[in-house]
């Protein structure tokens, strides 16, 4: 695990310290000794995280974190703010400022790695779905990420998993008068509560009577439904070879004991406010994977999947031995639509066409729009005359019932030509199953249209 660090602080010491013990764990560093140069710096890009001394001449910490994250750019970048100030309301002022967390001189060894390790892995992530999602404007999710990272953080779904009454009863009490919180003091109980709740973040005491904090912590990281849900754990003083472990195995944050409520519920903030973020990420790179291999219009795959799929159906096919056949659909006289009611009205035929071919279809079948009004259907594990059967099917289901249009104003009667092709053995290709369907649409177009021509083996 490696990351660009930026180490600001007017006091050259310290700057010398920090590269030093950061440097040891293979970190690049770079320094910058007032607010004003770490905001160019900033700016420019490539920076992971940033270490942030507070008190400053000119621009003091709390400002410089403000700035930072109101940059669309860099608000996703960690902040450490690093000070001599030790009191509570301190380190809530600069969490409130924007700073993912909060340490006091002299920092420990211990604490600085593990705060930086826990946000370098969570930076890593949220790098990985940005670029996955592209620009939030190209999605048209700019403003909503944007949305979550400057409203306030209420209503999380908050477990708790701790077995010793008088601490989960004080940890609720803090939390429960902002967010959702439910307790389970059974370990093995918490696993699977985690994996089917709705939750945005684990409370996981260390101290369990009975039970490895560490385990359950492993437990709930190596779940595909729990892999990425944040674990804060709750850590009793001294013990650091527990809560180093605990940050190698993907914990993201903790708060040591006695706990300081307004610490906990920042904390707790934190964690919850960048679990809807990348949430909302990973919807936007999911709509982008959908939109990027689906026809907007009738909700079809487009010919981009088809053609990328259609090419592991037929290795499956020559692999296996089993037959696939292929059946390219035309509405007949499309353009004639066009022209009499509109464009929209020639929408909603190729909408309720899809919806037609769809109903007609098996759950296997690849159903897609191939362009203007041609379709593809891919059957697998289909002969040439099962298809036919088939392809008659939907050509009966499209001709018999007319097509509403223009809000069911207007009535369209409808009729489409189909051409089929089957596999030809193992050295057949897609290109050529294409080919083959094509001129069986070919014909049966020449032969008068609303019939289905099966190519000839």
């Amino acid at each position: 695990m490696t990351a660009r660090i930026l180490v600001v602080d007017d006091v050259q010491a310290n700057v010398k310290l920090l590269e030093a013990r950061l440097s040891a764990e293979y970190f690049d560093v770079v320094s910058a000794t007032n607010g004003f140069d770490a905001l160019e710096i900033c700016a420019a890009g490539g920076i992971d995280i940033v270490l942030l001394d507070v008190m400053m001449p000119g621009m003091d910490g709390f400002e410089v974190c403000r700035r930072i994250k109101a940059d669309p750019k860099n608000h996703h970048v960690p902040v450490i703010m690093v000070t001599a100030l030790d009191q509570p309301e301190d380190r809530v002022k600069g969490l409130e400022a924007g700073a993912d967390d909060f340490l006091t001189k002299p920092v420990s060894d211990i604490a600085i790695t593990t705060r930086v390790k826990s946000l370098v892995r969570v930076k890593t992530l949220v790098d990985e779905m940005q670029t996955r999602a592209a620009t939030g404007e190209e999605l048209g999710f700019g403003e909503q990420l944007d949305l979550i990272v400057r409203q306030p953080v209420s209503n999380g779904r908050i477990l708790i998993v701790d077995d010793r009454m008088s601490s989960f009863e004080r940890i609720a009490g803090m939390l429960q008068n902002q967010h959702e919180v439910v307790i389970e003091p059974d370990p093995q109980q918490a696993v699977f509560n985690a994996a089917e709740g709705d939750y945005e973040l684990v409370l996981i005491s260390m101290s369990l009577k009975n039970f490895d904090g560490l385990r359950l912590c492993s437990q709930i990281r190596s779940l595909d439904r729990t892999r990425n849900l944040p674990i804060l754990t709750i850590v009793d003083p001294n013990d650091d070879a527990r809560l180093l472990r605990a940050i190698e195995m993907g914990v993201n944050d903790y708060v040591m004991r006695p706990i300081d409520k307004n610490e906990l519920f920042a904390r707790v903030r934190t964690q919850i406010r960048r679990k809807r973020y990348t949430d909302k990420l990973s919807d936007s790179f999911q709509h982008n994977m959908e939109m990027a291999v689906t026809d907007a219009l009738t909700n079809l795959h487009n010919r981009r999947y088809m053609e990328s799929h259609l090419k592991t159906l037929v290795a499956n096919s020559s692999k296996s031995g089993k037959p696939l056949s292929l059946m390219i659909i035309d509405i007949d006289f499309f353009k004639a639509v066009n022209d009499t009611h509109g464009h929209d009205a020639g929408d909603d035929v190729l909408r309720e066409f899809s919806n037609r071919l769809q109903r007609n279809i098996r759950g296997i079948d690849l159903a897609c729009r191939f362009g203007g009004e041609e379709f593809v259907v891919v059957m697998p594990e289909t002969d040439i005359s099962l298809a036919y059967t088939v392809a008659e099917r939907i050509r009966r289901v499209i001709a018999d019932k007319t097509f509403l249009v223009n809000g069911g104003r207007l009535t369209q009667d409808i009729t489409t030509s189909i051409g089929i092709s089957g596999l030809r053995g193992i050295n057949d290709t897609p290109e050529n199953l294409l080919k083959r369907a094509d001129e069986a649409l070919y014909q049966a177009k020449n032969d008068g249209r609303n019939r289905v021509v099966a190519d000839a083996a």
